[in-house]
């Protein structure tokens, strides 16, 4: 049997060398760029690119993908320990090729596209010199799939799709769109959609207007409403069987929400460590924030939290890598998902706190950290949805009593001690007599 905590001195170095990219060349990035997704921005790109180069050259590019797909193939538990380092940047996940929804779309095709669509999206998607959209939600079903109306029709060589999809996420800047669309109304609830693959220049396309979200600071949002108007789109543009989208989805769904958990764990450490340069640099009363024992109790929670939900990561992301499947791991990322939201809000809430009126300024990122938690608890899946898989999964394996009383019912566990044990106890008994 082997055990360890341990993470190979080679991949510790390529660690080492992703944190000082960051510290050095990201984060002076994110402060001069809007949108690390627009691949059309000239600034963006002369910022970006020769970074990337450098993670290619250090075979750290797209690690998430396996070597026939351009990535060195690390497994989802390397790319944890790398988001952790990625987590608190915008533009970090871009620069190393493992951004969503990129991420994720890539996957799809890889697993699902034609040879046709494989070239003409897969490998520009992988080189980061397009970007994409995953146009799922809808408006009157949030990320229900089972309730989606959007409707494709097959039409011959084409499928022509109608409807209104809600927070395609980077939508406006995207060469394509893997959209969700019902192709049989009257199947089973999870048989009744597909997945398509939608060229951004189809005539047709509506964008309602381009959303933002609390804390982003950018001049236009980037999750878009989009309306299909009679989108005609090539027969062979379909991922998957026809009726499979709810499987499909999963193929990309269950990566998407560990990678967001992966990144969220570098989101709560580096808050923590704003909490305790805060602790120590300012001063209360006759010494600093750092001798308030209600202080050290919120940093304790705090890397406590941390501690027990970077742990809950890093297994799961070895349990993928240990099955490569998402499905024997459902539980365990259900679990990664509902609990992310609660740690992020709990740490940065302290960070905040001990931060002060600077805390919720726009001065430090905090406040935009903190809306990141509600963020989370939304995407790829309420928080409520994945707290019922996780009881569904482990509800499965239990039995219910075989009896009127619990089995652990302490009279019913000493009366079947006592018959196992009757003739030992026996024995005893004569041992007692006989002394």
């Amino acid at each position: 049997m082997t055990w360890g905590f341990e993470t190979d001195a080679a991949y510790q170095e390529d660690l080492e060398w992703a944190d000082e990219l960051v510290r050095t060349e990201i984060e002076p990035v994110d402060q001069v760029i809007e949108h690390a997704w627009d691949v059309t921005d000239p600034v963006r790109n002369a910022l970006i690119r020769p970074l990337q180069a450098k993670v290619r050259e250090r075979r750290l590019w797209a690690c998430h993908l396996g070597p026939e797909l351009g990535g060195p193939g690390y497994g989802q538990l390397k790319l944890a320990l790398l988001n952790e380092v990625l987590g608190h940047t915008h533009s970090g996940p871009v620069v190393f090729g493992n951004q969503a929804p990129d991420s994720g779309n890539g996957e799809i095709l890889a697993h699902y596209g034609t040879p046709e669509l494989k070239e003409r999206y897969l490998q520009p998607l992988i080189e980061n010199e397009i970007a994409s959209c995953y146009s799922m939600t809808e408006p009157q079903g949030g990320s229900d799939p089972t309730a989606f109306v959007t409707r494709a029709v097959d039409d011959g060589d084409s499928w022509v799709i109608s409807g209104e999809k809600w927070f395609s996420s980077h939508a406006r800047f995207s060469a394509f769109f893997i959209v969700m669309a019902v192709t049989d109304p009257d199947a089973p609830r999870h048989k009744r959609a597909s997945m398509f693959v939608v060229p951004a220049d189809t005539p047709g396309i509506e964008i309602v207007r381009n959303v933002g979200v609390h804390g982003h600071e950018e001049d236009e949002g980037t999750h878009a409403y989009v309306r299909y108007h009679d989108v005609r789109i090539p027969k062979d543009h379909i991922l998957g069987a026809r009726g499979e989208g709810f499987a499909v989805a999963q193929t990309r769904l269950g990566g998407g929400r560990i990678h967001h958990a992966m990144r969220t764990v570098g989101l709560v450490r580096e808050s923590i460590d704003m909490m305790l340069e805060r602790a120590k640099s300012r001063k209360s009363g006759t010494g600093t924030l750092a001798d308030r024992q209600l202080v050290q109790a919120m940093i304790a929670d705090s890397w406590i939290e941390y501690q027990q939900f970077r742990l809950l990561v890093l297994q799961t992301a070895w349990k993928i890598d240990k099955y490569q499947d998402y499905k024997s791991v459902i539980a365990d990322i259900s679990a990664v998902k509902a609990a992310m939201p609660k740690v992020l809000s709990n740490v940065t809430a302290r960070a905040i706190q001990l931060h002060g009126s600077l805390g919720i300024s726009k001065e430090l990122p905090l406040g935009t950290w903190s809306s990141e938690a509600h963020h989370m608890a939304l995407a790829d899946g309420a928080t409520e949805l994945h707290q019922m898989q996780v009881a569904k999964q482990l509800l499965k394996n239990a039995e219910p009593a075989p009896g009127l009383f619990p089995t652990r019912h302490k009279i019913a566990l000493r009366e079947a001690a006592e018959r196992h044990l009757a003739d030992r106890l026996a024995s005893a008994d004569d041992l007692v007599g006989a002394e």
